[in-house]
């Protein structure tokens, strides 16, 4: 079997993209050389690799698991190939991480610092961004490892070395109307207008399943942050929103004004740590920049 790097790249765009004019317009390819591409392959392997629908292509079963597959085999590949280019070129290396905003200064700002007097001729590719998009570049093979809250289901093909605890906390502006109540339960919240992250972010989706586990309905979204809600805390602070914050930025100054609401269900047990994908090789150069950041962890 003599099957083509090419053609399994056209693949694996196929598989994100989920249409072939989408995917040959990422990779700069005609449509006809990417659907021979995938004959091609389809051809060498014996089976087909997708169900052709009028709302595009969907992997079978068999080609999802090939899927998975390759798609780690094709990052290690390119890993290899940088590692390589780098050595002929003589660097020092490029370390890729990924941080949530809520850690960069607390976790990688002072790992970096360490590394940098240490390494000084490294280089860094820092992608700042919220857990999901991490995660998802992370599992491309676009980051060597990740800082972020880890994820209470882990997928198969990563691991993490947890660092701190930082629990998620709904909070609101003291002087709140809900915490001059004698009580405040879940129960109180269906009233109320959030400040929360779009849709596909984990954190929205924990209220959304608390509120749901609990027969309410979803929150009452008034405004919507692609990111974080930090610099918008002044919103906060003069309305009546609920939104959320860790534990950590309630201790710290930007935490002053804001309280947690006092119920049990409130509260999102988080551990903080480093995601990495599994059975990959980090470089020395990672390699020393997780030790860091386990030494200052402990």
């Amino acid at each position: 079997m003599a099957l083509r790097l090419d053609d399994i790249d056209y693949f694996l765009a196929v598989a994100q993209h989920g249409q072939v004019r989408r995917a040959a317009a990422a990779l700069g390819l005609s449509q006809p050389a990417l659907t021979k591409g995938l004959q091609r392959l389809e051809k060498e392997l014996g089976f087909p690799l997708f169900d052709r629908g009028a709302r595009g292509m969907t992997l079978t079963p068999v080609a999802e698991q090939f899927r998975q597959r390759t798609q780690t085999l094709r990052a290690s590949l390119g890993d290899a190939i940088k590692e390589a280019a780098d050595l002929h070129l003589g660097a020092m290396g490029t370390l890729r991480v990924g941080v949530s905003p809520l850690y960069a200064d607390r976790l990688f700002v002072p790992a970096f610092l360490q590394l940098h007097q240490q390494r000084p001729a490294a280089r860094l590719r820092l992608m700042i961004n919220l857990n999901d998009t991490l995660l998802a570049a992370l599992r491309l093979g676009d980051l060597d490892l990740s800082i972020n809250a880890i994820p209470r289901a882990l997928p198969d093909d990563l691991q993490a070395l947890p660092l701190m605890k930082d629990d998620l906390c709904m909070v609101v502006r003291e002087g709140h109307p809900l915490l001059s109540r004698r009580r405040v339960r879940l129960q109180d919240l269906v009233d109320a207008q959030w400040m929360l992250p779009g849709p596909g972010v984990a954190a929205r989706r924990g209220v959304e399943a608390r509120l749901a586990e609990a027969g309410l309905p979803p929150p009452r979204v008034a405004v919507e942050v692609s990111n974080t809600a930090s610099p918008l805390s002044r919103l906060l602070a003069h309305s009546d929103l609920v939104a959320l914050m860790s534990e950590a930025s309630l201790a710290g100054p930007g935490g002053q004004g804001f309280a947690p609401l006092p119920f049990a269900e409130a509260r999102f047990t988080r551990a903080i740590g480093v995601v990495m994908r599994k059975n990959h090789v980090l470089s020395p150069l990672a390699m020393r920049f997780l030790e860091i950041l386990r030494e200052g962890a402990e």
